[in-house]
């Protein structure tokens, strides 16, 4: 006999032969790989034409909040008190979810005026905010 190994017809089977199983494996991987090429080369890259106006809701700005020095409201330049602030910041929240307010405060006020005026635009439902700096690269005067 080849290879001088016997083999008893009647003898369990000690051994599994992973030989098959590992060409199958590689049959599918190829078949895969091959395939995956075809299914990403399928779409159709188009250039959508585009409309001066569409029947699309209209994009809201940013809800814009203003604290002068004597800590007076203003919303979007025009006064306000607290709670006409909070109503108003609720309707632009019902017109668009994503509504984003910036709150500009002067240097001079007190931290809790500032955080007064966030807790007032959480509880109003808008999730994004900033504050408002200028960029100077110098350090405020005292």
């Amino acid at each position: 006999m080849a290879g001088g190994a016997q083999q008893d017809d009647d003898g369990e089977i000690t051994g599994i032969n992973v030989t098959p199983l590992v060409d199958i494996v590689l049959v599918l991987l190829i078949i895969f790989m091959v395939t995956a090429n075809f299914i990403v080369r399928e779409t159709v890259e188009v250039d959508l034409p585009r409309a001066a106006n569409s029947n699309d809701k209209t994009v809201q700005g940013p809800v814009m909040i203003t604290l002068d020095k004597d800590a007076n409201i203003f919303l979007d330049g025009a006064p306000s008190d607290t709670a006409n602030l909070l109503v108003k910041m609720k309707e632009a929240v019902e017109k668009d979810k994503d509504v984003r307010a910036i709150i500009s405060a002067d240097q001079s006020l007190n931290y809790g005026k500032v955080m007064n005026i966030i807790d007032l635009v959480k509880e109003a439902g808008i999730a994004k905010f900033a504050l408002n700096i200028v960029k100077d690269g110098k350090a405020p005067a005292p």
